[in-house]
This record gives structure tokens, C-alpha cells and sequence, in this order.
């Protein structure tokens, strides 16, 4: 399975200021495979090491963090010797041993020849709890489930993302009906790669949505296993609020949506140990467009979104027959599917910062805002052919964005600071 993200994994590789890497993403979205299958590709030997429930590794790093005992102990337990230049040093489920963490630290100033890199479902909620973990002494790469575009490419349409890529767009009007069949099948089966798997091999979507019910089964169960006591309850109320959160008008966060009287301060952890898992992103409110838009996030008012649009499907228990009635589809609870499926698109994108716009009277919202580190551009999201955008008109009047861009079912155009851009090619945004 093709993953854009390896070939940011051999960029590292070759990096002269190469540091230890730590992959972060939620549980179930590729992690172990990829190290495993970098490894394969790229060095003569790869040695893994798993520290869930590891006693001898919690064990080896419990005392000092010299790093030539380390890397003896760990050839000692591999059985065989690591050559700093052509082995890599997988370290998975690395929070379960804090200090193997640390470690990291003295490997990227003593003995930055190895090559490692880390991953672990919940590294997030380690890392934001404090561990002593040097910032500035690691790489850090973000790994989602996969885009539209690594879709494609698993389901044997190559040349489809290929072309979007090249983005002749001419070429692509002429093929849409495919891409549209494929985005169906995208909104159904999401990207989550053992879905994704079965889906190419199958084409069995009551398959996919055995698989997809098993690992929201077992992100509960990381619920009850790891959260603290005290926010399980809430965790899961909160968790199982988003799909109707997204089904109304305004999909902006409600407390009282999740319980009846919820404030705030009930269920701050919660959200944040949801946003630290990689479980749910969260896009906050901005009510101007002055770069960098992080200065005028409005942090109490804020969308959730879930960390894939299958997943999403799944909890809202859309049915498969849905895919056969035309675009519905797209339309269905309150186009909900399609802003989540925008939403996670944009994330993939790197150094992309996402938000969303409303004016203080809230009689105009734009769907997403992002700023490029160059330029604020506004994002309406429309699930139909419909174009009339009221909201990005205003917007537009008010704030004279270089370029606006509007996300649809209808084919790619440019007018004058204006782009309508397929959905099944919000992808390419930064590049158009």
C-alpha cells in the first residue's frame, strides 16, 4: 500500500541533521507498518522492539541512559549487532516506557549516527503529561489515515491520482463520473489501511463495516484502559455526540448536545485527551483574516471532527444503500460527511493551519479558513452542484482575499480570484 508518507521517511533518512523520529497517529492508521515496511525498503537490517508490556526493556532503561549500555542491551536482546549505518532501531509503544523517551535526548547528542524512529497509539497524551522529553531533540511526523489520493492509488486507479496531481484538469472533467464513484466509495470505506485492504481486495463493504465497528470497539476499550477514571464517563459521552454535533445547521461544538446542562470545564480533559490520541481534530473559530490566523483563534468556540469519514459513517450507521441514490450521498445528514471528508483532506497537508469563520452576529460562516504561511484563504464547502455561497459573498466583500476557493460536485474553474475546485481535488489546494 502506497503511503506519501515514506517518502518524507527517506527524506529523513538522508537528512545530515537527521534527529530520532517519532511518528504520531492515532491507533489503527498505519503506524507499525510503515516503520516496519521503511526498514524493508530502505536499510540492510531492521531491528523492532515493542515495549506494551515489556518488562526486560523497562528494565534496560530504567537506569542511566548512557547510550553505548543501551546499545548493547539492546543488541543483547536482539541477538545480533547493530550497525549504525545500515540498521534501523524501531522503538513501537514507546510510551509505555517513559524513559525510553528520554532516551531519545542523549542518542540525538551522543550518538546521533543511529537511525531510529518511534511511534505509539497514545504518544500524544505522553507527551502533553510532561515526560521528560526534550523539545528540539526529535523530528516529529504526523501519520492520518490515508487521503483521497493514497485511495486511489490502493484501489488500483494510479493514474486517476496521478492526473490530479498533474492537475490537467481538462483531462480530469473527462473522467469525473469515476472520480465521483471513487469519492462515494471514500466516504464509505474511509481510510483507515485495514479497511482500505479489504475494501481493494474485496470490494465487500459489509466487510469494511465489520472492520471499521472492531477498531471503534477498541478505541473504547483504549478509553477504559488509559484515560484516567475520573473521565471515562464524559470521554465517552463526548466521543459518541460528534456524528449529531455535525448533523445540525451549525456545526459549531455544543456541550449541552453531549448532556443536558454540560459546561465547559466538565469536559476540557476529555476533548483534549480525544484531540492528544489523534481520535478527533479539532478546528477552532477565527472572526478576522490577519496572518498568522492563530493569533485570532477564538478558543471557545470550536468544531470536532473525527479522525476519519468512514469512522463517522460507521457511528451514524449510514447505510450502504446509500452509495446506489445518485449524490446523496454527499448531502446526507447536513453534508456533515463531506465537511469531515474536507476537513481531513486539509490536515494531511503539511504546515497548513485550519479554522473556521464566523462574524461576531453569526449571520456569515465560511466552512474552513486556512492560511498557507503566505495567504488567509476562505474554503466553502458545498455537497452539491448548488453554488450559491451568501456567506463566502460577504466574506469576500469584507476581507478582499487574494483567492477564494469553493469545494463542490461541479467541475474545476477559475474566475477571477475565485476557484471552483472539485471536491475529489481539494487535495491540490495549496498548489492551485
Amino acid at each position: 500500500m502506497y503511503r506519501i508518507a515514506m517518502e518524507k521517511l527517506l527524506k529523513w533518512k538522508q537528512s545530515e541533521r537527521r534527529k530520532p523520529l517519532i511518528i504520531e497517529g492515532a491507533r489503527q492508521v498505519g503506524k507499525t507498518w510503515l516503520m516496519k515496511e521503511f526498514g524493508r525498503q530502505a536499510y540492510a537490517d531492521t531491528v523492532y522492539i515493542n515495549f506494551d508490556s515489556n518488562s526486560r526493556m523497562a528494565e534496560l532503561f530504567s537506569s542511566d541512559l548512557d547510550t553505548e549500555r543501551l546499545i548493547m542491551g539492546l543488541e543483547l536482546y536482539a541477538g545480533r549487532k547493530i550497525n549504525p549505518e545500515n540498521s534501523l532501531l524501531i522503538f513501537d509503544e514507546v510510551q509505555e516506557v517513559p524513559r525510553a523517551l528520554s532516551s531519545l535526548k542523549y542518542f540525538c547528542e551522543n550518538a546521533p549516527q543511529y537511525h531510529i524512529v518511534c511511534a505509539g497509539s497514545l504518544l500524544g497524551i505522553a507527551l502533553h503529561q510532561g515526560t521528560s522529553f526534550p523539545v528540539g531533540k526529535v523530528d516529529f511526523l504526523k501519520l492520518y489515515p490515508l487521503s483521497f489520493g493514497e485511495f486511489l492509488m490502493a484501489t488500483d486507479k494510479e493514474r486517476f491520482a496521478e492526473l490530479l496531481d498533474e492537475r490537467d484538469f481538462r483531462m480530469i472533467t473527462s473522467f469525473k463520473q469515476t472520480y465521483i464513484d471513487a469519492l462515494k466509495h471514500y466516504y464509505f470505506v474511509g481510510g483507515m489501511p485495514e479497511a482500505v485492504q479489504s475494501f481493494a481486495e474485496n470490494k465487500d463493504f459489509n466487510e469494511v463495516r465489520e472492520i471499521q465497528k472492531r477498531i471503534l470497539a477498541a478505541y473504547e476499550q483504549d478509553f477504559s484502559k488509559h484515560a484516567p477514571n475520573e473521565i471515562v464517563p464524559r470521554l465517552r459521552m463526548l466521543w459518541n455526540s460528534i456524528p449529531s454535533q455535525l448533523a445540525k445547521e451549525n456545526k459549531k461544538f455544543v456541550y449541552g448536545l453531549v448532556r443536558e446542562g454540560a459546561r465547559a470545564k466538565d469536559y476540557e480533559t476529555a476533548i483534549m485527551w480525544l484531540c492528544d490520541c489523534g481520535l478527533v481534530h479539532k478546528v477552532s473559530r477565527v472572526n478576522t483574516a490577519g496572518i498568522p490566523l492563530r493569533a485570532y483563534e477564538d478558543l471557545k468556540a470550536f468544531k470536532l471532527f473525527v479522525v476519519d469519514v468512514g469512522l463517522l459513517g460507521c457511528m451514524a450507521g449510514l447505510r450502504q444503500r446509500t452509495l446506489l441514490d445518485g449524490n446523496d450521498l454527499f448531502v446526507e445528514f447536513k453534508g456533515a460527511l463531506t465537511e469531515q471528508y474536507v476537513c481531513q483532506q486539509l490536515k494531511t497537508i503539511r504546515d497548513l493551519d485550519v479554522y473556521y469563520y464566523t462574524n461576531d452576529r453569526g449571520s456569515c460562516e465560511v466552512d474552513f479558513v486556512i492560511d498557507t504561511g503566505e495567504m488567509i484563504v476562505p474554503v466553502e464547502v458545498k455537497a452539491e452542484v448548488n453554488l450559491r455561497a451568501k456567506s463566502l459573498k460577504t466574506y469576500r466583500e469584507k476581507f478582499s482575499p487574494e483567492v477564494s476557493v469553493r469545494t463542490s460536485m461541479a467541475d474545476f474553474q477559475k474566475e477571477e480570484g475565485l476557484v471552483n475546485l472539485p471536491l475529489y481535488a481539494i487535495d491540490q489546494i495549496t498548489k492551485i
